[in-house]
């Protein structure tokens, strides 16, 4: 039998209303809605594309992927690469909140593009 250790603790539905919360006071597209998908182990934010950048419709687009690793005891930050389609890793993090201070600040506009 597994032990408790060998548990990933995440998703869960606390860190999701975490995330939600505070990527309200993100600086870049204010006006989009966010929202916040639990994942295997972590999170997907999507937003409507309202910059139409990279969806000129205004679709929903993938913004951030966070994927908590419980034998490492952080998190692992990833960016879409909207041209190739792939998830590229942004860094480690000891924190969830190191993590959404950055999404939030995006000052290379790698998250909301």
């Amino acid at each position: 039998m597994g032990g408790i250790s060998a548990a990933n603790p995440q998703p869960n539905e606390l860190d999701r209303k975490r995330i939600e919360r505070s990527i309200k006071d993100r600086k870049r597209y204010r006006y989009v809605t966010p929202e916040v998908h639990p994942t295997e182990d972590g999170y997907l934010i999507q937003s409507s594309c309202c910059s139409r950048n990279i969806d000129p419709n205004g679709g929903v687009i993938d913004i951030a992927r966070l994927e908590f690793k419980p034998n490492r005891g952080c998190w692992w930050l990833y960016h879409k690469d909207h041209e190739i389609g792939h998830w590229i890793m942004h860094g480690e993090y000891q924190s969830l909140q190191q993590i959404l201070a950055l999404l939030n600040e995006d000052p290379k506009r790698r998250f909301w593009q």
